[in-house]
């Protein structure tokens, strides 16, 4: 057996651990024991319906009590998940059938294993000719023992942010999962009889089915796991299920924070209690430091440790962690002088930033990196840079992927002396932590200097009547003489003229005061107007092009 299926087994057989699912209205707990006696049922299924070793299967299933024992029942099988995108009630089913097509075709998919609340999809799949196996149907299956697999096996091809017309999936193998798991574990000083993990993150994105799904699965920890539904019908529930749980772990993009603060700020005193949490991991988009402070500031009355807020940097081309700070230190940020990182790309620190004559820039640390990786930050002709200068980020180790598979076959990822290039900028400060300033696809570039569009965002994001979390900054004229910006906002607001006109009028005086330059243009639109990925990222490219 690889090492990762060998201890997921063992942890079958030995955790007192468990999964509780359902909440809020019903609540269900299930041990790692009970679920493996489910998945064994559930291989079964999967083996009368001809999925073997070495099989890719597309999984389109929205419930966290169906979705743990279907996986391992794959993994059982030698087999490798695919989580697929999920459509909503404004999907267009037509549209979304064909690119799911083309997703199952690119990795190759033997079936697609269907469960709740997405039944409906079974026609639309079938008039394709996919093949389809109900949870239900693999539920009923007889149980066996699983197949041999090995380090090299694909355990996950994880769907990557972006287009869902030109598909690309990040592979992952059995070996991947294991690096990856212990460099979490190990980092965190993850206690299993003590710490309990609290999750409403979506398992089709790396963050959820990774670090809240799969190394729980693996180690045997305590996991309390909801619907991202749940948690944004009602993001109060979150901090609900760690009063409740007493949970002591959990992770969240950044506009969730902002969500919760205000939520909290309108709780009743002694109405939760957060001093159990010890990690509240903060990643999968920039890191906000207004947010982590806000937070801080609406969990005091609660009891959270304002040292608990802790931003994070992971991708799922290195299985899921990349740089995790230790417990205990909270926020870190390094204040730099904002026209020399913008002008030279050298982050130079400012030590006393009330007496400091030009701008500054505050950006969080993200630890250093985890065990078995090891990274550098690059020029443009990939010559290594030192300390504090700003340049491409690039990783190397044993949990980063081989490479990518894309619709036009097998992609690598790494060159040929194993490094990945990320796509990030940033830079390594004197003591090794790292900081991550933007995507090197999305800076804007005026007059000589290089504005991270983060720090407009967030600019924007001070403005009352914006919605947290929504507001897009994109190049315009990108690599031409006058390369200028947009801005583009959400708010409830949009259809009250003078508040419209508030809000651009603001954004325009926040970010001129922030990064020193003017947007050529700012858009306030409604709810749900803005380009997502499938994980809920917005999509600087897509919103471009709708300007366009």
């Amino acid at each position: 057996m690889s090492r990762f299926t060998d201890e997921m087994y063992a942890t079958a057989r030995l955790s007192e651990r468990g999964l509780v699912t359902g909440e809020p209205d019903a609540p269900r707990r299930q041990g790692w024991g009970e679920i493996h006696r489910i998945a064994r049922r559930m291989a079964g299924g999967l083996a009368a319906a001809g999925i073997g070793h070495g099989d890719a299967v597309g999984v389109l299933a929205g419930m966290p009590v169906d979705i743990a024992p279907a996986c391992q029942a794959i993994w059982m099988r030698g087999a490798s998940i695919t989580m697929l995108h999920q459509p909503t009630p404004r999907t267009d089913l037509a549209l979304w059938a064909r690119d799911t097509e083309t997703v199952l075709r690119m990795i190759e998919a033997r079936a697609v294993i269907l469960g709740a609340p997405f039944e409906a999809a079974e026609p639309i799949l079938r008039e394709r000719g996919i093949a389809v196996v109900t949870i239900d149907s693999m539920r009923a299956g007889p149980a066996i023992d699983p197949v041999p697999t090995a380090e090299s096996d694909i355990a996950l091809q994880q769907l990557t942010s972006g287009s869902t017309g030109s598909p690309k999936a990040v592979r992952i193998t059995h070996g991947n999962f294991f690096v990856n798991a212990y460099a979490m574990f190990d980092r965190v000083k993850f206690q299993l009889a003590e710490d309990v993990m609290i999750s409403w993150l979506p398992l089709f994105h790396d963050m959820g089915m990774v670090g809240f799904l799969s190394v729980p699965m693996q180690f045997g920890a305590e996991v309390v796991c909801v619907t991202p539904l749940d948690f944004l019908t009602r993001p109060l529930l979150w901090a609900e299920l760690i009063s409740k749980y007493r949970g002591t772990v959990t992770a969240a993009p950044n506009f969730a924070y902002s969500l919760l603060a205000r939520r909290l700020r309108n709780a009743e005193d002694g109405a939760l209690d957060l001093s159990s949490i010890r990690y509240m991991w903060n990643g999968a988009e920039p890191v906000d430091p207004d947010t982590m402070e806000a937070m801080t500031e609406a969990g005091k009355r609660f009891g959270l440790n304002p040292m608990a807020l802790t931003p994070v940097y992971g991708m799922a081309e290195t299985t899921l962690a990349v740089s995790v700070p230790d417990p205990g230190l909270g926020q870190v940020l390094d204040v730099v002088d904002a026209d020399l990182l913008e002008a030279l790309g050298k982050a130079v620190p400012v030590k006393n930033p009330e007496h400091h004559q030009s701008a500054i820039r505050r950006l969080p640390t993200l630890g250093h990196l985890v065990d078995n990786l090891e990274g550098r930050v690059v020029d443009d002709e990939r010559q290594p840079l030192p300390v504090r200068s700003v340049g491409v980020i690039e990783l190397r180790g044993p949990a980063v992927t081989s490479g990518y598979v894309t619709v036009s076959g097998f992609r690598p990822a790494q060159d040929a002396d194993g490094w990945l290039d990320t796509g990030d900028i940033g830079y390594f400060t004197d003591e090794g932590l790292i900081v991550v300033c933007g995507r090197i696809k999305d800076v804007i570039i005026m007059g000589g200097r290089n504005i991270f569009p983060t720090d407009i965002e967030r600019a924007a994001l001070r403005i009352h009547g914006v919605r947290p979390g929504n507001a897009v900054a994109v190049r315009l004229d990108a690599g031409q003489k006058r390369e200028s910006f947009a801005i583009v906002v959400e708010s409830n607001d949009f259809q009250n003229p003078d508040e419209v006109k508030r809000i651009e009028h603001e954004i325009v005086h926040a970010v001129f005061a922030d990064v020193g330059a003017r947007p050529r243009s700012v858009t306030v639109l409604g709810p749900g107007a803005l380009p997502k990925t499938s994980s809920g990222k917005l999509r600087r490219a897509a919103t471009a092009d709708r300007l366009a």
